[in-house]
């Protein structure tokens, strides 16, 4: 038996929050609304979701400064994030990605876009905890492990936290270490095939990584013109 996977949207409009409950709940999710962002993380150290939609734009605490504080805190970290706002300029997307959050969506948005999106980040999140018979368990490359099955990153040892896309970027980077991929193949690989993001998407994800990884992070090189490779540490 399936279990249902519980979304909670956090919007100050009504009609927002019961618009997305409905076409949501029509996939099979369950749904649960707040209106105030003051709210959201006592409820999320009670209750468990699987996803949160959240508004930038909340009376009191904002959305971002909400991001942010579920992304610092150990308990909550883990839980995908989609931002949801009437912000549609390119760099308050970039803020909100490099905050940790896994999709932005803008308004006015389709219902239908709403729910490709969400079925996405959770598609990615479910391939944390589901082996592929065709993916390697280990991936190496000069100090840097990844545990796939685990979703585990190890650099010379030490654990690096990376967020669900930017552990699907690095997989992709280090099954083919030198293999420049171009940014639709990153995304199609990260995000999924039936999202549409713009190119700079994956490169506000892969400046946050070369940051997580430190003086490595040089080596995820970017090929202008195409897009991205890993290359060994001489070639840096």
């Amino acid at each position: 038996m399936n279990v249902r996977k519980r979304i909670l949207v956090v919007d100050d409009e009504p009609d927002i929050g019961e618009l997305l409950k409905y076409n949501l709940e029509q996939e099979g999710y369950e749904v649960l609304l707040l209106t105030q962002g003051e709210r959201v993380v006592p409820f999320l150290e009670k209750d468990q979701v699987d996803l949160v939609i959240l508004d930038l734009m909340l009376p009191g605490i904002s959305g971002m400064d909400l991001c942010r504080q579920l992304k610092r805190s150990p308990k909550l970290e883990n839980i995908p994030i989609i931002i949801l706002s009437a912000k549609s300029s390119e760099t308050d997307k970039i803020v909100g990605l490099e905050l940790g959050a896994d999709d932005y969506i803008t308004k006015p948005f389709s219902p239908r876009e709403a729910v490709a999106r969400v079925k996405a980040v959770l598609r990615r999140t479910e391939d944390k905890d589901r082996k592929d018979p065709t993916a390697k368990d280990s991936l190496e490359f000069e100090g840097l492990r990844m545990d796939v099955s685990r979703h585990e990153v190890y650099l010379d040892e030490q654990e690096v936290k990376l967020t669900n896309t930017e552990f699907k970027i690095l997989q992709c980077l280090l099954e083919r270490p030198g293999h420049v991929f171009n940014r639709q193949q990153l995304i199609d690989f990260a995000l999924g095939k039936d999202v549409s993001v713009v190119d700079r998407t994956i490169d506000v994800h892969i400046t946050n990584l070369r940051k997580k990884l430190g003086i490595r992070g040089s080596q995820i090189e970017s090929i202008r013109g195409v897009g991205y490779r890993l290359k060994r540490a001489r070639e840096v």
